[in-house]
């Protein structure tokens, strides 16, 4: 029988519980440790789950196998590259980091300890399960939209890097095509952020990715259209409603499969398998997230330009 790998979460948010009840439930792993600036806080996640709440990251880390981050962005890159120097594999809920070189670092000190290092663009599981990641045709068009209310959640970055980073992501995951152009407008929130904007990236091929993120509406909505040269598939998450024009077997029923029910729990688990070496890599990996973090990032300085200056 297969040790049993020890489980770390740190960050004890509402990310932070949903890893680690993920490690508190799957095969092969158990909670150990949960570390967070306030032991209150860390302790009401680990102690029902059976493991242990730290404020000292030595020690936490002497008490596990593998990590996850979800703590704020703003302190991913610092906690993945402690891990990945204690010789931990970890998992960086994203964005991977909140600039392009500290995405590099976390993944040259994966490579430099022969590590696992993924990235939590969960999503990426959903389109598998759909078969969009199957299908032999390069899109033309996509569109994004992903709106929800007001939150506290995720305040330390933009909506381009909290919510339209997932989009990005899956649209370079179906294009082979580089990006080449982004433009955009946005509105700022109280925080001095970006909390509503619009983008439109262009690709090298002409693919073009229209992305459309708020989290300041009166509802959620999220819905993505992606038209190919032999059709579209139109879907709405929240609706479950699917159309597909395309020759392609995609399946309609999605949402009811195992890994779309839990895209990550597949994901947490994908993870595992790698650091296994049952896997030859995890669902997303360094580079794949530092590809979106790039993106997103040009999307946040084409809102800053004037519109005259595009």
């Amino acid at each position: 029988m297969v040790e049993s790998l020890r489980g770390g979460v740190i960050g004890a948010g509402v990310f932070g519980g949903y890893h680690a009840r993920q490690y508190a439930r799957l095969d092969g792993v158990v909670l150990s440790a949960v570390l967070d600036s306030h032991p209150d806080r860390a302790a009401k996640v680990a102690v029902p789950l059976g493991g242990r709440a730290f404020h000292d990251l030595e020690d936490f880390l002497d008490a596990v196998d593998v990590v996850t981050i979800a703590s704020p962005a703003t302190f991913h890159a610092e906690h993945a590259l402690a891990v990945l120097a204690a010789g931990k594999p970890v998992y960086i809920e994203k964005p991977i980091a909140i600039s392009v070189a500290d995405g590099e670092k976390i993944r040259a000190a994966g490579r430099a300890n022969n590590l696992v290092v993924a990235c939590g663009h969960q999503e990426r599981v959903v389109f598998r399960a759909m078969g969009l990641l199957d299908v032999p045709e390069q899109p033309l068009l996509l569109e994004a939209l992903r709106h929800g209310p007001p939150s506290d959640r995720s305040q330390d970055v933009s909506a381009i890097l909290d919510l339209m980073v997932h989009d990005i992501d899956l649209a370079l995951s179906l294009s082979a095509a580089e990006p080449v152009t982004a433009e955009g407008e946005g509105r700022l929130g109280s925080s001095g952020s970006w909390d509503k904007a619009r983008a439109e990236v262009s690709f090298d091929d002409g693919f073009t990715a229209l992305f459309d993120v708020s989290r300041m509406a009166p509802e959620r909505k999220r819905t993505m259209r992606v038209v190919y040269p032999s059709g579209e598939v139109e879907i709405d998450f929240l609706t479950r409603a699917f159309r597909n024009t395309t020759p392609f077997a995609l399946n309609p029923e999605f949402a009811d499969t195992p890994a779309a029910t839990d895209p990550l729990g597949a994901s947490v688990e994908g993870f595992l398998q790698a650091v296994r070496g049952l896997a030859p890599r995890p669902i997303v990996t360094a580079e794949e997230a530092i590809r979106a973090l790039d993106l997103a990032l040009a999307v946040e300085q084409a809102l800053e330009e004037p519109v005259g200056a595009r």
